[in-house]
């Protein structure tokens, strides 16, 4: 899947359901203009131009709400929910007038990870993968236990889809009281 795709959560148990062990997840993320009051926000473009200078504040940046932390909130259940691995890629450094963050790492079966980095450069992870988890993980389990009778919903046209970049940049419904 990449980038925007790995947002969406049935896009990974579909993959997982089509027999998917590891899922690849290139992204282009981090420090974004982000219109939740809880999403990632921007990170300033000095703190990259300074990072040689001030390594702190920009390794501050990566590790924060506004690149791990915001994927720890996502990533891992992705991996977990599904029983696969995950490798997730970034790319790092200035993109226009954002910051992206790196974060690659790799996460098993279980959503813990096995390898990643939050260096303010180009960098690689590296991780053995125990295939054995796979057969005995609890996603695994989660998904032969499935109600699909349950889930019509999910493929059902509502009528208010939007394309990526019109829901990443679009403000939220309002909701009716």
């Amino acid at each position: 899947l990449i980038c925007w795709d790995n947002n969406l959560v049935e896009n990974a148990r579909a993959c997982a359901l089509a027999g998917a062990t590891l899922l690849i997840a290139p992204h282009q993320t981090g420090g974004t203009h982000s219109r939740s009051p809880h999403g990632m926000k921007p990170i300033a473009l000095e703190k990259w131009a300074q990072r040689a200078s001030n390594p702190e504040a920009i390794e501050a940046e990566f590790k924060g709400d506004n690149g791990r932390a915001w994927l720890l909130r996502w990533l891992p259940a992705r991996a977990h929910d599904n029983g696969m691995f995950v490798l997730f890629s970034n790319g790092v450094g200035q993109d226009d007038d954002e910051v992206r963050t790196g974060n690659a790492m790799v996460l098993d079966p279980y959503g813990r990870i096995l390898a990643e980095t939050w260096v303010a450069a180009d960098a690689m992870v590296v991780a053995d993968l125990d295939l054995d988890l796979v057969d005995r993980c609890t996603g695994q389990r989660w998904l032969r236990g499935r109600r699909p009778a349950l889930y019509g919903v999910l493929a059902q046209v509502r009528g208010d889809e939007l394309g990526p970049l019109q829901a990443r940049f679009s403000e939220a419904p309002t909701l009716a009281t």
